[in-house]
């Protein structure tokens, strides 16, 4: 049997999470609809890619901070845009606060 770990339980949650939110119409993905979201107060928390850039992964953290928006980093640029049934994708906000503490819940878990 081939037993799944804790992390890819969670990995396998947090997309089908994020594929409800897709298909929802409830997220933003890409860098400039990412920005808008946050910018326009609609991102209720940001999800960002392990593996993206430094300079990246910096400017994204000042934008969570600077407009005080809840985020984190998980999966991969291409998990991320899979899920979202989109190409490589370095970040993503989802636009609804259900999804969004779900998705917080979800990142929190321990395993």
């Amino acid at each position: 049997m081939n037993a799944q770990t804790p992390r890819e339980i969670r990995e396998k949650k947090v997309t089908n999470l994020l594929s409800m939110a897709a298909r929802a119409r409830r997220i933003a993905s890409g860098a400039f609809a990412v920005e808008e979201a946050v910018k326009n107060g609609q991102a209720r928390f940001l999800l960002l890619a392990e593996d993206v850039e430094p300079s990246t992964k910096e400017k994204y953290e000042q934008l969570s901070n600077q407009y005080n928006i809840p985020a984190a980093a998980f999966l991969t640029k291409d998990t991320l845009g899979a899920c979202l049934g989109k190409g490589v994708r370095a970040a993503a906000a989802l636009l609804d606060e259900g999804f969004a503490k779900k998705l917080q819940a979800l990142l929190e878990e321990r395993g």
